[in-house]
């Protein structure tokens, strides 16, 4: 279950590919922008997930909504996973599930993340959510609908 519209968007601070530390209120204060969590790198779904979303990330950027991907992979995983598909956006990484699970992105007992993806609006309240665990192109194209309704 995803968190729901209009519900404000729990602030992190997270280690990023490029060697920095994202803090979400910080880094991304007054701005929309898309946050999604994910499995693994490397794995099917989630290298499709993240490849759709650097096909369309012109129109993200030119309706200037930044993108973050985030899971519990850690750094070097993610150096490689952005550098061997060519994202241009950060990855996060969220080792202890502690932010996976303040955005009801984990799934129960495993304690895996799941394929969920927020539209967080300029205060950084919830506009959208997806969620579905084996499908990576409908992320993309519900956020990108739901961007295009609110314009």
């Amino acid at each position: 279950m995803a968190l729901k519209k209009g519900t404000k968007a729990p602030d992190f601070t997270l280690a990023a590919t490029g060697d920095k530390k994202i803090t979400l209120s910080r880094d991304f204060e007054g701005k929309a922008l898309i946050v999604y969590f994910y499995p693994k790198d490397f794995t099917r779904v989630c290298t499709a997930e993240a490849c759709e979303f650097r096909d369309k990330f012109e129109d993200f950027r030119d309706l200037s909504i930044p993108i973050l991907g985030i899971s519990k992979d850690d750094i070097p995983s993610h150096e490689k996973f952005k550098k061997e598909y060519k994202l241009p956006f950060d990855l996060l990484s969220d080792p202890s599930g502690k932010v996976c699970k303040a955005y009801d992105a984990l799934v129960p007992l495993i304690k895996m993340p799941k394929r969920i993806t927020y539209l967080l609006n300029e205060k950084h309240e919830i506009e959208a959510s997806f969620s579905e665990m084996f499908e990576a192109k409908s992320h993309i194209e519900s956020m990108l609908k739901n961007i295009n309704k609110k314009a």
